[in-house]
């Protein structure tokens, strides 16, 4: 015999949250819902797919939850009672409510979405990418609003605690199981001078490269980066005499005085606007920028779409020459 409390060992067919109080079985309300709208037992049991003794147990479970017969015979027949009838619109409306959360989303109506992303980049991606990007959120879905947040180190805890939707990046390291990430493009450094800079004419040799006088870049305030190690086999070594955290404030300073800029020729190219880019004399390192997200957010219909106009407008000709739109 089924009990109607939950305490010590004697539980019922229902299940409990652990202190004592019966928690509901949401499955009632389908079996509720089906009754309801048929007025019969044996009918309810054939949608169903359950026999009338179990049809019958489960009616008879519905009546111990409410505390009401919910349907009583008259003639040949079963009626709802008042309370029955009082929950038929809202019973039909959670099962309905419930099927609409449990089936996957349907079509993104990007007219209507109305939501804000922020998007984390290194310096220079607002820059290069960010005015095509926004103006192709904006065509396609005017409710949008992005917000660009600049990187200054590199961890995964914005993504994790939802601060961040998306984040570009280098990827040094194997991210752990909670972070997707798709290649976006890959970038070679190039040297950049202003165009009274004696670099600016002739030919550029690895010897007048490294003995020009440098501004070098690291958020972590280090001497020496890719550029170096690839400098190095050649037996030269750059004169650097100042260091800066970011490609924007390398090139002001190129832009400003006889110092040279080694940046990412596709990240910096509306940074680099007026000023004179040259090929490194030397095999020029290339780093890969990915696209990165947590993986909650990896069906989301509005995360999913905006996912895809990055890597269209980072992946497009235009971004790949390094031409300013």
């Amino acid at each position: 015999m089924e009990s109607q409390l939950c305490t010590g060992r004697h539980v019922t067919s229902d299940l409990c949250d652990g202190v004592g109080m019966a928690r509901p079985d949401l499955n009632l309300l389908v079996t509720l819902d089906v009754l309801l709208e048929e007025g019969s037992v044996t009918r309810a049991g054939e949608r169903l797919a359950l026999s009338p003794s179990a049809m019958s147990r489960q009616l008879a479970r519905l009546r111990r939850a409410t505390g009401d017969p919910l349907l009583v015979r008259a003639g040949r027949g079963l009626v709802p009672t008042p309370r029955a009838a009082e929950l038929r619109d809202r019973v039909r409306g959670l099962v309905r409510d419930a099927e609409e959360v449990l089936r996957p989303a349907g079509e993104l109506d990007l007219a209507g979405l109305t939501r804000a992303f922020t998007v984390r980049g290194s310096d220079g991606f607002v820059e290069r990418f960010g005015p095509e990007l926004v103006a192709e959120v904006g065509r396609a879905a005017p409710g949008v609003r992005l917000l660009f947040a600049r990187k200054t180190k590199k961890d995964t805890g914005p993504l994790r605690d939802g601060s961040v939707d998306l984040e570009t990046g280098v990827v040094e390291r194997e991210m752990p199981p909670d972070i997707a990430s798709t290649p976006l493009f890959t970038d070679r450094f190039i040297g950049v001078v202003r165009g009274e800079h004696p670099l600016a004419t002739g030919v550029v040799t690895t010897a007048r490269y490294a003995s020009a006088r440098h501004v070098h870049i690291s958020r972590r305030g280090l001497r020496e980066g890719l550029v170096d190690e690839a400098l190095h086999p050649t037996g030269h070594r750059r004169d650097i005499v100042t260091v800066v955290d970011g490609f924007g404030a390398a090139l002001a300073l190129a832009r400003a005085s006889d110092l040279v800029a080694t940046v990412p020729q596709r990240h910096t190219a509306s940074l680099r606007d007026g000023m004179h880019s040259f090929a490194l004399p030397f095999r020029a390192p290339e780093v890969t920028v990915s696209l990165l997200w947590h993986v909650r957010l990896g069906a989301d219909p509005a995360h999913r779409w905006l996912r895809g106009r990055v890597l269209d407008v980072c992946r497009s000709p235009d971004a790949a020459s390094g031409r300013k739109e």
